[in-house]
Parts: C-alpha cells; structure tokens; sequence
C-alpha cells in the first residue's frame, strides 16, 4: 500500500466505485445484540429504587406531577442503557480499495458511570480497508450501539476502534471522540462548554505519520511540528 497522502481524495465516489460497478455483493452479516454489551434491566426494580430515590431527595411522590416519574425514570434509563441490534453488513474489497475511509461528526449520547450524567459529543471514525469493507451507515451504528451503557469516554473510544480490528481486520484504525460531561459542566468544576478528546489509532493510522496527519486532519485535529 503507498502511505496515505493528504492530497489524497476522501471517502466519497472513489470508496463505492466497486460497489457502483456492482462488482460487490454482501456475504456476511454480522449480529450485533445486547448479549454481552448491555445489562439485563429489571424495570419494576428499577422503578421501585427510583420512587425511593425520589422520597430520599425530598420529592412527594403521592403528587399528581411525581406520581408517574419513577416509571418514567425506569423507563428512561432503560432506553439508554439498551443497545440496539443490528446486522452490520460487510462486503468483499473487490475495487482493492486502500485509502481512508473517513465518517465524521457522529453524533453519540451515553451515561458517564461515575455519576449516571450524560455525555454528548461527535465521534469520527475512519478505517483503511483490507480484504472488506463496510457499509457507511454502520460506522455510526457502531458508535451508537457501544455508546448505549455505563460508560467512561476512553473505554467507549477503545471499544469502537476494537470493533472494526475483530470484524474487518483493516490495514488501520482511527477513532476520535469529542464529548462535554454533564458530570463537569452542571456540577464539580462546573465548566460549560468543556469538550474532552480521546482517540485510538491502530495500525498504519497510528504508525505511519502521513497516515495519522492525514486522519486526524480529516477529523478536525491537526498535528503540528
């Protein structure tokens, strides 16, 4: 493969040529479930720990407007923390396409699980494909699908990254996460409009500079020196 230039051209027409020329047909569908990435939620115990949560706050919840608000809670929460199912398409690389392949400004919500606040943010998400490719579509499914749960920023960034290294084994990887936390804009610090970074690179994203400049431009974080 000749390192990646920044003049190279991104995404776009010349990432679906095979697929335009019809040359590309799916043979694997790859199930992503809840088994094993998200809890097992027990609604009326969640609502139960939630009305007494309320009453510990100092909430009259024999009210009309609280009267409800455990269930809903319960509810809430358990939308939240239930990843989605789908079937994340892969198709053979038959146009031998081996430039970057870059989604970005993801946008992504999860619960930081120190504190069950919610961070919101975009994610960008780029590959060099190997012997498959994905559909587009599915790199944001795969933001959303680990961002359903408990999580802290740097595991759900390492965890993305480690989906597209076990499934596509590509010639590289880049992730980067921008997030603002509830936990240190409404509380703590108390820092609105704070924004927390992380990236995880493999392969020739993260060893070959050209590579890493060029997706890391892509994704808005140029290097410099």
């Amino acid at each position: 493969m000749t390192p990646a230039g920044a003049s190279r051209k991104w995404l776009g027409k010349t990432a679906a040529r095979g697929v335009a020329k019809g040359r590309v047909r799916p043979t694997t569908a790859l199930q992503l479930s809840t088994n094993g990435h998200g809890p097992s939620i027990d609604r009326r115990a969640a609502e139960r720990a939630a009305r007494e949560l309320l009453i510990a706050l100092g909430a009259d919840v024999t009210s009309e407007s609280l009267r409800d608000t455990p269930r809903r809670m319960a509810a809430a929460y358990a939308e939240l923390l239930t990843p989605e199912p789908f079937n994340a398409t892969t198709f053979p690389n038959d146009g031998d396409y081996d430039e970057l392949v870059v989604v970005r400004d993801i946008a992504f919500h999860s619960l930081c699980e120190h504190h069950l606040l919610p961070f919101t943010g975009i994610a960008h998400v780029g590959y060099i494909p190997g012997e498959r490719i994905a559909g587009l579509s599915k790199l944001a499914r795969v933001v959303d699908h680990y961002a359903r749960g408990l999580q802290v920023q740097e595991r759900l960034t390492t965890q993305i990254a480690g989906w597209f290294e076990r499934e596509l084994a590509p010639k590289g990887v880049g992730v980067v996460l921008e997030a603002e936390h509830m936990c240190m804009s409404l509380r703590g610090a108390t820092k609105p409009d704070t924004r927390t970074v992380t990236s995880a690179l493999h392969g020739l994203v993260r060893d070959d500079p050209r590579t890493r400049e060029e997706f890391l431009m892509l994704a808005g974080r140029r290097t410099h020196g």
